[in-house]
């Protein structure tokens, strides 16, 4: 078997993959996990949030005594800060790659794995990607490259649908950054509008460095819409909100999963109540297993889990209990 293209949150499971190539025989092997996300800039708290979830799955395998081949291992986590910019990810992609990392647990944003996953597929190195929806990213048959997250035709389509069916919405604006993940989530948002039915009476975009989107928002409160789809993160998404209430726009306010998180409420005020996102996978609290994965995070970082720190945690088991599998840290050997 090989690795899922989709992995479920919290409880990952993982295929027993097939070719053997033991390990050397000696006392300790260190074992290098890549890892990539921004660190720095706008993006950093959903970088450090992933960071975090990665470093927590580490942590509990050397607790654990995680064996490969019947040889104790050490895990050592080689972190990147790709900035959110596909060049510099492109950049940190071919650094994890000389490094000889044996996975590599990233990116974060669709528009920077997109192109950075081409090179890990070239150079045969097995990427996991715990946070970026674009379907283009698992829909190109690459051998290398897998997901722990679903896709924006899965969480969006079903959005879209849900604002037809659901808040019987009749008139839809969209808006959204122009990136792979902000523009793709919205793409598959209007899709499933008119799948189901519902008009889209305005499209309108912006840029995920922007501040100012009172001309997009009076076209679009001149079509009248009761409904508005937002394809954004944190910084822009908030922005919108907020300049929203500025112009009397009352229609509901529709983000992504980008958006779900405290981040977005601080950002956005006393106006964020009332917003829509959906989040990915189930609610942590909503089962014993997510519920402890909370209480030890806050725990371990005295933060809160923001959104995809879960997703980094599996991202990191799904490749130690792939080599564990494959008795081989060898990428060729365990993702075959």
């Amino acid at each position: 078997m090989r690795f899922a293209k989709t992995l479920t949150p919290i409880a990952v499971a993982v295929g027993a993959l097939l070719a053997i190539a033991p390990l050397a025989s000696r006392a300790d092997t260190v074992v290098k996990i890549g890892f990539a996300a921004p660190l720095t800039g706008p993006n950093a708290s959903y970088g450090k949030d992933l960071e975090n979830g990665v470093k927590m799955a580490l942590d509990d395998a050397k607790a654990q005594g995680v064996k490969i081949n019947g040889q104790p291992v050490s895990f050592e986590l080689v972190a990147e800060d790709d900035q959110a910019d596909p060049r510099v990810g492109v950049q940190v992609a071919q650094k994890l790659v000389d490094e000889g990392v044996s996975v590599v647990v990233g990116h974060f944003n669709s528009g920077t794995t997109i192109p950075a996953s081409e090179l890990y597929e070239k150079a045969g190195l097995p990427d996991i990607d715990p946070a970026a929806t674009n379907p283009v990213i698992s829909g190109r048959g690459f051998k290398n490259i897998f997901m722990v997250i679903s896709s924006d035709a899965q969480n969006a389509g079903t959005a879209g649908a849900y604002a037809v069916t659901t808040t019987k919405a009749k008139r839809i604006a969209v808006i959204d950054d122009r990136t792979a993940f902000g523009q793709g989530e919205a793409d598959e948002f209007v899709k499933a509008v008119k799948a189901h039915g519902g008009e889209i009476v305005d499209r309108e975009y912006t840029t995920n460095q922007a501040t100012d989107f009172k001309t997009q928002l009076t076209n679009i409160k001149s079509k009248n819409p009761d409904l508005i789809f937002v394809g954004a993160l944190n910084p822009q998404a908030a922005g919108i909100m907020k300049q929203m209430a500025q112009l009397g726009i009352k229609a509901q306010y529709v983000g992504g999963g980008g958006v779900k998180d405290v981040d977005f409420v601080k950002l956005a005020g006393d106006v964020s109540e009332g917003a829509m996102a959906w989040e990915y996978g189930r609610p942590l609290d909503s089962t014993p297993v997510g519920a402890k994965f909370a209480d030890r995070f806050k725990q371990k970082y005295g933060v809160d889990v923001l959104s995809y720190a879960p997703f980094g945690y599996d991202a990191a088991w799904a490749a130690i209990k792939a080599m564990q599998a494959a008795n081989s840290t060898k990428p060729s050997d365990y993702r075959a």
